[in-house]
């Protein structure tokens, strides 16, 4: 579904899966690490690559001194995109990873792929990520920056949210998750 939205492979993980994708033919990285976090090694095996690293904490709203994601990343993130869909012969796959490759990198995937198909609904960018990384729980504060930037009028933020309702019910343990960590709002939906 995903090679629907743009013609070259994708791929989305964590920083300790980033070894096996090594021999994948990834000729893009989107990479978004918390401030501080030494570069993984594992980029030194990927051969020649091009790369876009962000570093900011996947939090929603201001959380005991950590970084937010700003519009101004969210912007790097669509610029990475457009330039990709604007060359694609030269793109073999592009792989999007944050540190559990759960909330910051499908974020910034599923505004990836609403960027590349704007006609479509955006619902089906975020399936189309689900059916890439199933445990897909995207960042909201980065999917608000993008809706607004990509002029979805609230249907982007309403697609993920409709994702975090179901994944939340199907994982009860992820929502607590996401209280102790300051994320009520992503999760408000499912708080009895």
């Amino acid at each position: 579904m995903a090679s629907d939205f743009v013609p070259f492979g994708l791929t989305v993980c964590g920083i300790e899966e980033l070894n096996g994708f090594c021999e994948a033919g990834v000729t893009h990285v989107l990479s978004i690490l918390d401030p501080g976090h030494p570069e993984p090694t594992a980029f030194g095996s990927y051969g020649e690559h091009t790369r876009l690293e962000l570093r900011f904490h996947d939090i929603i709203d201001p959380y005991m001194g950590q970084s937010l994601p700003q519009r101004a990343d969210v912007e790097r993130i669509l610029a990475f995109g457009r330039d990709l869909m604007t060359e694609p012969t030269g793109v073999g796959g592009l792989l999007v990873h944050c540190h559990a490759g759960i909330s910051r990198s499908t974020a910034a995937l599923t505004m990836i792929l609403a960027q590349a198909s704007p006609d479509r609904p955006a619902a089906e960018a975020m399936a189309a990520v689900v059916g890439i990384r199933h445990k897909a729980w995207p960042n909201l504060r980065m999917i608000e920056f993008a809706d607004e930037i990509l002029e979805r009028r609230g249907e982007l933020v309403d697609a993920v949210r409709a994702r975090h309702r179901s994944y939340g019910r199907e994982r009860p343990d992820l929502v607590q998750f996401m209280i102790d960590n300051g994320r009520v709002r992503e999760v408000a939906d499912l708080i009895d």
